[in-house]
């Protein structure tokens, strides 16, 4: 049996290592578009900072791992897949046949359409070559541009601020991490970074980039159109990602906002399966299907697929969307449905000057959403009332009182 696995990262690493643990004979072919060994993209900011060299970010610490394990690393990117005859054409024109195959080809960052975006100084932060480029710029006292601060980029915002630049965040929403924080939240943590050094624009867009030779040699000026001008000498741009699956026939794979993928992690194709960042897969919280692309999903949709592709019945039991930050020391969570339900009940409290917050969402009597931000404490029993579905009966009306007993909520319900 012959598994080629598409991508690299941490999802196709992940189903490599379980095709190898559970099937010692099985021929595999893990295919990454990087000159690099495989490595984790959420390790790049801990290098950035220099808490980690580049071995640091790699996915499995010995290089020998992938010869010791008969795992074929070919570096090279799919340029077609037919799926009737069981065969990837790489870029290069190798073929590549298969048995079965897992699509894990992630995510690739978006270019806005800027005028000069194309320019020298511009670079996203998704490789490593990205990550080079940036340590060569982002100097101490350098002037740096960030465009965007959703979930990546507030990652992005604090590696940078701790090499000591002098930083400015775009962002064209009305507050920063609009996708994971309602606006009391995200206001909070615009404050915070300003009050940290941060300069942070919201509702507010780039709408050009041009050279700014006096300022210094190969430096730009970013035009805002609040009518702010912004010299640089690095301009970030963490603008969205998408799924990279242009290589895939969407008339044979099922494509919505990712392939669409059934329980066991297969698409529409027989014998091609999908998981990662490209795969909309089983969610928890809506009982739908949608992209999820956060690490510890992608680990799980690999180890998934990986089972159903060595025949055995694994179900993926869905993800629990939940995002955690700590931005410059301030930790922000969002957990399932935060935003809401309709019809559903809501309580808020929220300290300004100590930057707490707390936010829960219910259903009826369950919860099915929640944000904090200022506090770890209430993560671990936020996520486990949610993803369990307990029952809260009387201690909903208690939360909605108070929402900072939800650890007594907690106790008294799982103990029943």
């Amino acid at each position: 049996m012959k598994h080629v696995i598409l991508g690299a990262g941490p999802c196709g690493v992940s189903a490599a290592q379980t095709l190898r643990k559970n099937d010692p004979h099985c021929e595999i072919v893990l295919v990454g578009d990087e000159p690099e060994l495989p490595y984790s993209r959420m390790a790049i900011p801990y290098l950035l900072v220099g808490r980690i060299e580049e071995e640091g970010t790699h996915l499995k610490r010995s290089e020998s791992y992938y010869s010791e394990n008969r795992i074929a690393v070919r570096q090279n990117r799919a340029d077609k897949v037919d799926a009737a005859n069981k065969q990837v054409t790489l870029c290069n024109g190798d073929v590549e046949t298969f048995d079965k195959l897992l699509i894990a080809t992630g995510s690739r960052p978006v270019k806005p359409p800027i005028e000069g975006l194309d320019l020298p100084g511009v670079h996203h932060c998704w490789t490593l070559a990205d990550a080079r480029n940036i340590i060569d710029l982002a100097e101490e006292g350098s002037h740096v541009v960030l465009l965007g601060a959703g979930f990546i980029g507030c990652i992005i915002l604090e590696a940078l601020a701790l090499r000591k630049v002098n930083l400015t965040v775009i962002e064209m929403g009305d507050r920063m991490v609009p996708r994971m924080l309602d606006e009391v939240a995200g206001t909070m943590l615009k404050d915070w970074c300003e009050a940290k050094g941060v300069t942070v624009h919201t509702n507010t867009k780039i709408t050009k980039l041009e050279p700014n030779p006096g300022f210094a040699e190969d430096s730009l000026l970013a035009d805002l159109d609040n009518g702010k001008q912004v010299p640089a000498h690095l301009v970030v741009v963490a603008a969205g990602v998408a799924p990279n699956v242009d290589f895939v026939d969407k008339d044979v794979v099922k494509m919505e906002q990712g392939l669409v993928v059934d329980r066991h992690m297969m698409t529409t194709a027989s014998d091609i399966y999908a998981a990662g960042d490209v795969a909309q897969g089983y969610d928890f919280s809506t009982g739908g299907m949608s992209v999820h692309a956060i690490q510890p999903t992608a680990t799980e949709h690999g180890r998934v697929a990986a089972l159903n592709m060595l025949g055995q019945n694994s179900i993926y039991q869905g993800s629990l969307v939940m995002n955690v930050l700590d931005t410059l020391g301030l930790i922000s969570a969002s957990f399932g449905l935060w935003d809401g339900v309709e019809g559903g009940d809501s309580v808020q409290h929220v300290d300004q000057e100590a930057y707490r917050y707390i936010r829960l969402e219910f259903d009826g009597d369950y919860l099915v959403g929640a944000q904090v931000l200022g506090r770890t404490d209430h993560i671990g029993v936020l996520r486990g009332l949610i993803q369990s579905r307990i029952a809260l009966g009387s201690w909903k009306e208690i939360l909605m009182k108070d929402p900072h007993r939800i650890m007594e909520a907690y106790i008294a319900c799982t103990q029943k």
